[in-house]
């Protein structure tokens, strides 16, 4: 990881590079890196342990992921490639052209920095039990890897870094863990012998489960920074439809074979103490005990190299987010104005996007060794991003209709809400088995957000023509990057 981090380097000359790989990926290596971004923990060990809990309907939380992918490469990736844009709030003020629309910038980075702490946290989990280190020990090794390659060369070392990681999940889960346990099952016959009939049963693991997967997972991939900035690196609007749906059908092979791994295992391996140790577990103990020395390594390997896939792509974006949404942003309230962009210096703006990688890189890794629990902040971001921003964002993407003002009340009406119902979940104010974790805030947030939307925009002037063109312009590829001055009169 750290010698094609180098590599990267070397081929990152300015901001664009630095950011969204100078926009140049070809399909070959924008399907590997949007699969490993999005195929992180949970999708993988976690994937498995769902499986020999559930049987075959454990794929659903992976399939939701890819079905996510789809979604958003078919329907709106040809669109965003064309915008020439780096962040989810730019596009936002590109098409509503409001100041009001930026404070989804300090949504998005709490999302993104959460995502790549549990990341952290998760890798370093294995390294603990390889290694028999100490949990921060194990963070801060795994943690300083990603982030010096992520820092070096930005998205092309990540890129390159994730093909690599895409070739190790994929020979890791398909060519040698799938086999090797479903071998040790005795094949489809053997597992059909000693399991339940649920275990083949596509709704096993219950359709209010399913749901919730399509909701959090589905929906919140359709509008994370994480995946769009993938997106921003396609070279055409054609590579990032159809390189992203490859990655889609790939996510969902992905989560069949990883529920098809657990059901092997809960043949072969019946006595795993679930109940106590987590459904987790299950990855290492297939790796440790169904599968020779050498191979089980490298299906170990596979499990870090998802995690840390997730964990660089999610620490860029964060960074990404950082410095193009939320520092002028938040300038901008004490009356201060920072301009970001030094297009006449591109070594210096270069520098200036390590330094926030490098910074929130630390703060990541920190907060995973402080915070043992990182799921509680993250389940609070998800939530906030699916059930705040989320119709503000599809709807300026297929509503011409919808407003600056729609916008800035949707998110406002739609986060407030949703946080609102987090703390009463979270109190017992309302009686839940899952507390803070329960998903109910996510429609309480969605639909008054919606409502809201819909309403202020037909009651408020349509969106200016300026506005318009500049959006118009930029779908018909008169843009060839971001105008950060361009955008700043328009909101003004």
């Amino acid at each position: 990881m750290l010698a094609f981090g180098w590599w990267g380097k070397s081929r990152t000359k300015n901001n664009s590079d630095f950011l969204v790989a100078g926009r140049r990926l070809g399909p070959f290596l924008y399907t590997g890196t949007m699969a490993a971004v999005v195929l992180g923990g949970a999708s993988t060990v976690g994937g498995v342990g769902l499986g020999y809990k559930f049987g075959i309907s454990g794929m659903w939380l992976v399939v939701a992921i890819g079905i996510g992918v789809l979604l958003l490469s078919l329907l709106f990736a040809p669109t965003l490639q064309k915008l020439k844009i780096y962040t989810v709030s730019q596009m936002l003020s590109l098409r509503y052209g409001a100041e009001a629309t930026k404070m989804s910038g300090i949504v998005m980075l709490a999302y993104t920095i959460m995502i790549s702490a549990t990341s952290t946290g998760a890798y370093a989990t294995i390294f603990v039990v390889l290694f028999g280190w100490d949990r921060w020990l194990a963070i801060a090794v795994g943690g300083a890897i990603v982030l010096v390659y992520s820092t070096i060369g930005g998205m092309w070392s990540i890129t390159l870094a994730d093909q690599v990681q895409f070739v190790i999940k994929t020979v890791g889960i398909f060519l040698l863990m799938l086999p090797f346990a479903w071998n040790a099952a005795g094949g489809i016959d053997g597992i059909r012998e000693r399991v339940d009939a649920s275990f083949f049963q596509w709704d096993g693991i219950g359709v209010q489960t399913i749901i919730t997967y399509f909701v959090v997972y589905t929906l919140g991939l359709l509008i994370g920074q994480d995946i769009w900035q993938r997106v921003f690196t396609a070279r055409t609007p054609e590579i990032a439809r159809w390189g992203g749906a490859t990655a889609g059908i790939y996510c969902v092979l992905y989560g069949i074979a990883g529920a098809l791994i657990g059901m092997a295992a809960h043949v072969a391996l019946p006595a795993i103490d679930v109940a106590n140790l987590g459904k987790d577990v299950v990855y290492a103990e297939v790796a440790t005990n169904l599968l020779p020395m050498g191979i089980g390594g490298i299906v170990m390997a596979a499990a870090v190299a998802a995690m840390m896939s997730t964990a660089s792509g999610s620490l860029i974006a964060a960074a990404t987010v950082a410095r193009k949404d939320v520092v002028p942003f938040v300038a901008s309230w004490f009356g201060k104005t920072i301009d970001n962009s030094d297009s006449s210096n591109p070594e210096h703006d270069v520098k200036g996007n390590r330094l926030y990688v490098l910074g929130l890189g630390i703060l990541v890794v920190l907060i995973s060794i402080v915070v043992s629990d990182v799921v509680f902040a993250l389940t609070i971001a998800y939530d906030i991003l699916v059930g705040g921003l989320l119709v503000a964002i599809i709807g300026g993407l297929i509503w011409k209709r919808g407003t600056a003002l729609g916008a800035a009340w949707s998110m406002a009406v739609g986060c407030v809400v949703t946080l609102a119902s987090l703390i009463l979940y979270a109190t017992g104010t309302i009686p839940s088995a899952d507390g803070i974790y329960a998903n109910e805030p996510i429609y309480f947030g969605l639909v008054p957000s919606l409502v809201v939307y819909i309403v202020v925009s037909l009651m408020t002037a349509e969106t200016p023509a300026a506005i318009r063109k500049l959006w118009d312009d930029r779908l018909a590829a008169a843009a060839t990057d971001s105008n950060p001055d361009e955008e700043a009169a328009l909101s003004k």
